[in-house]
């Protein structure tokens, strides 16, 4: 059944709960999911409502039109989607395949409400995993001398295939401003949680050697400033004296693996609100 979900940030002011559900009942809706914050810190009230269509006495492509006056009223910053609309995810690897593995079978099990039209990288590795499962492939080898270059055929790949979401699935690249400027809020990156103490290629062997307790992962939306984006979902495992690196290596990414998914699903069925370098999620 069609839902229509609404994602809305204001000042918080009294009316608007009663204003917005009052709307839904307006037109013969029926709500299914209805969840609200306040930040008391900036006075900044959030909400997700989700309602079914079916009996929805207004068209899908006249509701933002209706729904625009209660927004105007209370200085609303508000999206609609419908959740019939799957939104097209690119996702972006490097040599490590774990996560692009664990993606591609939730997508292809019907666990993920997108549609992944290709795969991007700048190295061949993944080519055999994107033809095992029939999505375009397209590799960019990128240098400090052609960075600016590939960028802009990736831009052009993306914007013809209409990418509307962009998952880094263990991509080891840093994007130039313009790149993340363009998709404000739409590129998710996965990483180990050590930062910023075990920085560098051998993060789990630096852990091995302090003989750390806890390892953990962090999937979060890409900024200019490099990992440090709002958090979406963040998840941890703990350490003994008797695990190997091997171990922590593995289980290093069964939780990137994990968290990638949740922070994924989370963004695909618009639980997520941003505002400042924070997020809302709605669960």
């Amino acid at each position: 059944m069609p839902h229509a979900v609404l994602l809305i940030s204001c000042s918080d002011q009294k009316g608007i709960t009663a204003s917005v559900t009052n709307f839904v009942y307006t037109y013969g809706g029926n709500i299914v999911h209805a969840d609200q914050h306040i930040d008391d810190q900036s006075n900044t009230f959030f909400m997700r409502l989700e309602w079914a269509l079916d009996g929805f006495s207004l068209a899908k492509e006249d509701i933002a039109e209706a729904f625009d006056s209660i927004a105007k009223k209370f200085d609303m910053k508000w999206e609609l989607y419908f959740n019939d609309e799957h939104p097209d995810v690119a996702l972006f690897v490097s040599k490590h395949l774990h996560c692009l593995y664990d993606v591609l079978f939730r997508y292809k099990t019907g666990q993920l409400p997108c549609e992944i039209p290709l795969i991007i990288s700048n190295h061949p590795d993944a080519k055999p995993v994107a033809d095992e499962f029939g999505i375009a492939f397209h590799e960019f080898s990128i240098t400090s001398d052609n960075k600016e270059e590939q960028e802009q055929k990736e831009r052009a790949v993306l914007q013809e295939a209409g990418v509307d979401l962009i998952v880094l699935a263990r991509y080891h690249q840093i994007f130039s401003p313009g790149f993340v400027d363009e998709y404000q809020n739409k590129i998710i990156n996965i990483h180990h949680s050590f930062l910023p103490a075990f920085a560098g290629s051998n993060p789990y062997a630096q852990a091995y050697q302090k003989g750390v307790k806890i390892i953990g992962a962090t999937s979060h939306f890409v900024t200019a400033q490099l990992d440090e984006g709002p958090i979406i979902e963040q998840d941890t495992v703990r350490i003994s004296h008797r695990d190997a690196l091997e171990d922590l290596v593995r289980k290093g990414q069964d939780l990137e693996k994990v968290v990638l998914s949740r922070a994924l699903r989370l963004a695909l069925e618009r639980r997520i609100l941003c505002y400042g370098n924070k997020t809302v999620v709605f669960e």
